[in-house]
């Protein structure tokens, strides 16, 4: 199976995503204290090679910069290799793929669709293991009472909020860090 990988601009800086000939394998959000994901991504994909995106790649990327412009995208069209995922995080996945640009849930909610709220922590803990952050917004997932609840893309809640508010899904008051108070 052959792998590229492909940086690409946008409003929380320069992300990177991973394709492969089943569909996207992982995007990378803006690490830290680097410029790029790239270090991070050939860690994960040491196969994969930087090249030109594929025009699916093409459109996953125009689709990520354009909702990170503020345009309301779904990105239900891309499509993802799910190889090797386990099936609670896909049924996490794709219930939070179900979630509009500029609309939240809740991991309770989440874990209630699953049929179960004590999964609420699984919920999170499979959210905080996503392979495709933008793809599938697990940024729209907040804890109950419209706590930040956690992010473990580099940034942490700060990057949260950010898209979230990119997105109108926050006022603009509630982020002291992004224009507010």
């Amino acid at each position: 199976m052959s792998q590229g990988l492909s940086l690409f601009d946008t409003a929380v800086g320069t992300c990177g995503l991973v394709w492969g000939d089943d569909g996207l394998l992982a995007v990378a959000l803006p690490p830290l204290g680097e410029s790029d994901p790239r270090a991070k991504l050939e860690r994960r994909f040491p196969g994969a090679a930087e090249a030109e995106p594929t025009p699916a790649a093409r459109a996953a990327i125009e689709g990520m910069q354009a909702l990170l412009r503020g345009e309301r995208l779904d990105l239900l069209d891309v499509v993802l290799d799910t190889q090797g995922v386990a099936p609670f995080n896909l049924r996490v996945y794709e219930i939070a793929r179900a979630i509009p640009p500029g609309k939240t849930r809740t991991y309770g909610e989440i874990a209630r669709e699953l049929g179960d709220v004590s999964v609420s922590r699984a919920v999170g803990q499979a959210l905080g293991a996503n392979p495709w952050p933008i793809v599938v917004p697990c940024h729209r997932v907040l804890a109950a009472g419209g706590g930040k609840g956690g992010f473990s893309a580099p940034g942490g809640t700060d990057t949260k909020m950010r898209m979230l508010e990119i997105e109108g899904a926050l006022a603009p008051e509630t982020l002291p860090l992004f224009g507010g108070r």
